[in-house]
């Protein structure tokens, strides 16, 4: 199995390599990425999320290692998609009997595409039962065309195009292995091939962190976002599916015992703040009793933030939390799709605010900017919301990015725009005024007087401005190293990748800053519905 993405520690692709090395003990996985580690050089140049690419000489050297297997799977984004498939080409160059397998999202948002590489087949749904299937008719030499979650190219170039199979239930998740963490790993080194990987790869690549997903599924339907694809392919996408708090407890047990320097947990849920306070609850009180570890939630949605899970789970150790805000405009909410009002933002804002930066580290928001169908007004509502955002706070900020197939896609050729002359490269953010008013904005509130000076300068993305590459740069780096000594403050090392916080850690300095210096939330009351709600079932059973 190979992975393509900007990191080495895709979520999705240690979870389906875990499951294939069970049904396949000789299963290996390999990473290939042009920019597998994040640095300060990348995250100043804004080119963290480049996909990059790799020398003829690369592809073939890693290539002529993949043909050594007898099925061979891809899992890519669609920023590497183009690499991919000049490493699927010249692996059926180099051996043509290879069974050539496209999985992961870019396979299931650009089918399409994805199928026109030279491929034997694409993986366009939930990939662990489906290629189990797959993989046993293989081996037995039967036809596998009819596996459901497959496209599957005939030798005269029609393809199959597969149903899809139900999502999976809870309790297929519960049986599920934990996602691959340090065995049977490589990963490419250029030049050289593949080598096995260590835990010094993830500790330059993620620090202290532990990155997974305890839940899938996402309830909103956001015109941006590649849900609105696997919603479009199953209505019951949208509902919140999890294993048991029992099962990621032991998840993350598991990998520490592995790898000891794992001080944090980072999850990237794309709705967990979602899942009933009951489960939360459950989670809590095992997280508390066996971990203890401090943990990032992402992923938040303002309309579910409620003060009650908030206290619960900083009682367990959750210290930052991730939220999308994306746009302060009425209209671009609207254009989005995403139901959250500013004045539901704004009181979320005031929830995340409250437990920072006394228990958390300020709360990070998501924006999206250079929406070529905003106005200026649109930019000045979302430069206001974020002056009249409670403080301390953060921003990721992100010049829109059009996925492929997504229902934004089509809203924006509807209404004549250009899709090719967005920019590619997400994280560069151009240097124009409203781009470095979001910068400011993280660091000072200016006086009002000020602030409304400026706002009169704004325009849209679309219209003829000044740039401030100089400038840009220098309220960058300030923002970014504000960033980090936010995290440095509290000796957190999830967001700041390198050796640094790994030799903290084996000095026993985080443990004991931990233990000493790092304020505790008491055990929060039960709010009075659950204890209403837990009443009525013991009714009900009796």
């Amino acid at each position: 199995m190979v992975s393509l993405e900007d990191g080495i520690t895709s979520c999705g692709f240690r979870k389906m390599a875990a499951f294939v090395a069970r049904i396949n003990e000789d299963t290996e996985s390999c990473y290939v990425s042009t920019n597998r580690y994040r640095n300060i050089r990348n995250g100043l140049r804004g080119t963290l999320g480049s996909a990059g690419s790799l020398e003829n000489e690369d592809i073939d050297l890693a290539a002529r290692h993949l043909i050594e297997a007898d099925v061979v799977g891809f899992s890519s984004m669609t920023g590497y998609a183009e690499l991919t498939r000049r490493l699927i080409t010249r692996v059926k160059e180099l051996d043509p009997s290879t069974f050539v397998i496209w999985g992961g999202i870019h396979a299931i948002i650009q089918p399409e595409d994805a199928i026109l590489a030279d491929v034997d087949a694409i993986c366009t749904g939930e990939g662990e039962f489906a290629f189990e299937e797959l993989y046993e008719l293989l081996k037995e030499g039967r036809d596998p065309t009819a596996v459901k979650n497959f496209w599957f190219k005939q030798p005269d170039g029609s393809v199959i195009k597969n149903h899809f199979l139900p999502l999976m239930s809870v309790e297929q998740m519960e049986s599920l292995p934990f996602p691959q963490y340090g065995e049977g790993e490589t990963i490419y080194e250029t030049g050289q091939g593949f080598a096995p990987m260590n835990a010094q790869h993830y500790i330059d690549n993620d620090g202290l962190s532990y990155t997974t997903l305890w839940s899938i599924g996402c309830p909103f339907h956001c015109t941006y976002c590649g849900n609105t694809k696997f919603i479009a392919n199953d209505a019951k996408y949208k509902r919140i599916r999890h294993p048991s708090a029992r099962y990621i407890v032991d998840e993350v047990k598991t990998a520490r015992e592995r790898f000891p320097h794992l001080s944090h947990v980072s999850f990237h849920d794309d709705s967990f703040m979602a899942i009933p306070y009951r489960e939360i609850e459950e989670f809590a009180e095992l997280w508390k009793a066996e971990l203890d570890l401090p943990f990032a939630v992402y992923g938040v949605i303002p309309n579910y933030v409620k003060r009650d899970k908030f206290e619960l789970l900083t009682w367990a150790g959750m210290n930052r939390v991730r939220m999308g805000i994306q746009s302060g405009s009425r209209r671009t909410l609207d254009f989005y799709k995403r139901p959250s009002p500013p004045e539901k933002i704004l009181a979320a804002g005031e929830v995340n605010a409250s437990f920072a930066p006394k228990y958390h580290i300020p709360p990070a928001y998501d924006i999206i900017t250079d929406n070529p169908i905003e106005t200026a007004d649109d930019i000045r509502e979302t430069l206001q919301l974020l002056y009249d955002m409670q403080r301390p706070y953060t921003l990721f900020i992100y010049s829109l990015k059009v996925i492929p197939n997504t229902e934004l896609e089509k809203a924006m050729k509807e209404r004549g725009v250009d899709i090719e002359e967005i920019s590619a490269t997400f994280m560069a953010i151009p240097p124009r005024l409203n781009n470095l008013l979001l910068y400011v904005l993280t660091m000072w509130r200016p006086p009002e007087w000020l602030w409304k000076r400026l706002l009169k300068h704004v325009k849209a993305s679309t219209e003829d401005q000044r740039m401030y590459p100089r400038l840009g740069r220098w309220l960058r780096a300030m923002y970014l190293s504000r960033r980090a000594l936010s995290h440095l403050v509290k000796l957190d090392f999830s967001a700041i990748p390198g050796r640094t916080g790994y030799y903290f850690w084996r000095l026993g300095l985080i443990g004991m800053w931990r233990k000493h210096m790092t304020r505790r939330l008491p055990r929060p009351p039960r709010p009075e519905k659950e204890i209403a709600r837990e009443q009525r079932a013991q009714k009900i059973a009796a």
